[in-house]
């Protein structure tokens, strides 16, 4: 789906993760995207220079886009702003909440003004509430909505290693904004959007807190452990590897008794019978697993759990996971050079494959060219 946006302009004054995750997928799938830096550009731009000196968040979030530099303190290039956005579908923001406001462009404002508009606003904690003018860092967000008391080991509480909030904030704005498209379509009016990273997350979280609602069950943290399903998680082999496995259901546990641990009286012994009761006794389940895999290698206990049904996987390292033979990778060219990073989830089979996606931009690297065309397009009006 390539060009199915292609016609529609975005406007986005972000930074960070958030925002950026959500219009570089818009520009994927065709959209012009105007990404607003201040003068000394998007953090995200210095946060590492670990790809042939560029950041990997940035070389990862901003491909596809113009990028112009605007001091929006100044009235001249708030005007700039101004006609961008007079000519836009859709404006997204992510910076700290009513700070946009302040210098002009709040969402109410430019309903009011662009009835056609959709706007997406993107925070930490939304626009209103004792927390909303928290800073929207996604560990402390992580830390808010719960997800790191239940991240971990029994030793404590760990953030998941990747910005899991920001990301979920911007597939939920992707989301959002597409939905907006598509009712624009039917009314010919926009839409105002808001997103918050805790909104986001906290919705992933509904099964640990439902849990608890009703029936004060604790989650308890697992490591690489499943937190509900016993026997999942990791455990190590005779060549020092460890095996993932999942058991999800009675007749995966039938056949894991049977079929790889030769040991078919577990399936009805008391606190082993259902997932309940292995939860409860998940320790000296584990000590009966774990005797089992120390006895075999790697290769033995995939082939084994595969000949039973029992979903299997490797727990692999960064450097197996660059080499992974199902990762794909999409050629993105950037100020340094062509890199080459993990492609989009989506694929569409009926579809050519993209041979390379648009750039990812320098800081600044349209400014004049857009204050150019902007500034004309004010003249014509």
């Amino acid at each position: 789906m390539r060009n199915a946006l292609e016609g529609i302009t975005v406007i986005a004054v972000e930074q960070a993760v958030a925002a950026p995750y959500a219009s570089c997928r818009l520009a994927d799938a065709g959209a012009r995207v105007i990404k607003v830096e201040r003068p000394d550009g998007d953090f995200a731009r210095s946060y590492d220079k670990l790809v042939n000196g560029l950041s990997a968040y940035f070389v990862w979030l901003n491909r596809g886009k113009e990028s112009i530099c605007l001091d929006l303190t100044i009235e001249e290039d708030r005007a700039v702003l101004d006609a961008m956005i007079a000519e836009a579908d859709v404006f997204i923001q992510n910076l700290k909440p009513g700070s946009i406001t302040k210098l002009g462009f709040g969402s109410a404002e430019l309903r009011k003004r662009f009835p056609d508009l959709i706007t997406c606003d993107i925070s930490g904690f939304g626009d209103g509430g004792t927390l909303s003018n928290l800073k929207a860092y996604d560990l402390i967000v992580q830390a808010e909505t719960g997800l790191c008391a239940i991240t971990g080991t029994s030793h404590g509480p760990a953030r998941v290693g990747v910005s899991v909030c920001d990301i979920a904030a911007g597939m939920t704005a992707l989301n959002a904004i597409l939905q907006a498209l598509l009712l624009r379509q039917c009314t010919g009016k926009g839409t105002s959007i808001q997103i918050s990273l805790f909104d986001a997350i906290a919705d992933w979280m509904n099964v640990p807190v439902l849990q608890f609602d009703y029936s004060a069950y604790q989650t308890a943290r697992a490591g690489v452990n499943h937190p509900s399903l016993a026997p999942y998680g990791a455990y190590r082999c005779a060549d020092g590897k460890d095996v993932i496995l999942s058991v999800q259901n009675d007749r995966e546990w039938i056949n894991f008794c049977t079929q790889f641990l030769k040991r078919p009286e577990l399936i009805r012994q008391p606190g082993l019978a259902d997932n309940m009761e292995r939860i409860g006794n998940r320790a000296a389940l584990d000590e009966i697993v774990n005797n089992h895999f120390s006895q075999i290698s790697s290769e033995q206990a995939m082939r084994g759990l595969g000949a039973a049904g029992v979903a299997y996987g490797r727990l692999n390292q960064i450097e197996d996971v660059s080499k992974h033979p199902h990762l794909r990778r999409i050629p993105v060219s950037t100020p340094a050079g062509e890199v080459r990073v993990i492609a989009p989830g989506a694929i569409f089979p009926e579809e050519e494959e993209v041979d390379e996606f648009r750039s990812v931009p320098a800081c600044g690297a349209d400014s004049e060219r857009l204050r150019n065309e902007f500034r004309k397009g004010r003249v014509a009006g």
